[in-house]
């Protein structure tokens, strides 16, 4: 392989991970030039105030895996929580890398954390799962939608359209930003995106030389993890209009997987956790989700 094109999107973030992937895939093929390509997506361009989680999946991904199937790139970088449960035919996730921290942040313009929050303050997200558990666990806090890479939304907490936004903490420390973070939320009680700090390395099926090589960054922990978060999130049609949250912490040879399935109002709220073989993690993460379901059907017909 004399080059190889990475695609990606154009934020900083993104280029930040499509470069953690380059190097750590330039040391396996020293003699190789790898070169970055931006794409960009339909979530990159429509920014219209509507929660993100409940679009559906794919729309920061859709254009990239059309270059993928032409041929344009030979290989992408995503964030693992914005990929489908389904990959369009011919694409398959050829590696992924160690984990990021998965925890959810807290970023307050007074310094103030979650708890101290006063009565009324703004929250910006526009993430369905953040806002439902936000709700739930403080009903007296406002909810507001909050668009536009990490940056953008730092400047609008800066400028005081904000009194707190709610970031994964992977992106943050990717960015070298942790130093902005008020409180880390514990994954076990504020649950994270199914799949949440992980980076997913998608390639064409039939490129199988590239795979090869790209199965040497894969990390067996991260993926046992991950497999229990996604398969949760099938099980419960892949939270497109659901809010829902999931996180598995890998303890020698048992997972145990928190889940929840909220209302968009933060009103109801399921949470439970299944711990399971780690060989078997999506049994694991369908187990979970069918039960939290059924559960979340009771409020429905409410």
């Amino acid at each position: 392989m004399q080059k190889i094109v990475i695609g990606t999107r154009g934020s900083k973030l993104a280029l930040k991970q499509a470069n953690i992937v380059n190097i750590q895939l330039q040391k396996l093929l020293p003699r190789t030039k790898i070169e970055i390509k931006i794409i960009k997506t339909k979530g990159d361009k429509d920014m219209a105030p509507i929660p993100l989680d409940t679009v559906g999946k794919g729309w920061f991904t859709k254009e990239i895996d059309k270059q993928l199937l032409e041929e344009n790139i030979d290989l992408a970088v995503h964030s693992l929580k914005d990929i489908p449960e389904e990959l369009p035919v011919g694409l398959i996730i050829a590696a992924i890398p160690v984990r990021e921290d998965p925890r959810e942040a807290l970023i307050s313009k007074n310094g103030l954390v979650f708890e101290k929050l006063a009565k009324g303050a703004i929250i910006g997200t526009d993430s369905a799962r953040r806002k439902s558990q936000v709700l739930f666990s403080r009903p007296d806090l406002k909810v507001e939608s909050l668009r536009g890479n990490v940056n953008t939304r730092l400047d609008k907490l800066k400028m005081g359209m904000y009194d707190a936004v709610i970031l994964a903490a992977a992106g943050l420390i990717r960015l070298g930003l942790e130093d902005k973070i008020t409180q880390y939320f514990d994954p076990t009680e504020f649950i994270p995106s199914p799949g949440q700090g992980a980076l997913a390395i998608v390639t064409k099926k039939n490129n199988l030389k590239l795979t090869r090589v790209l199965k040497k960054l894969n990390d067996l922990q991260t993926i046992q993890a991950v497999n229990a978060e996604r398969a949760f999130s099938a099980a419960l049609g892949g939270g497109c209009r659901l809010p829902i949250g999931a996180y598995a912490l890998v303890l020698n040879k048992k997972i145990r997987l928190y889940g929840i399935v909220g209302s968009l109002d933060g009103i109801h709220l399921v949470k439970d956790s299944l711990e399971g073989e780690i060989l078997k993690p999506l049994e694991l993460g369908r187990r979970l989700g069918t039960q939290l379901l059924k559960e979340s059907q009771e409020w429905h017909k409410k």
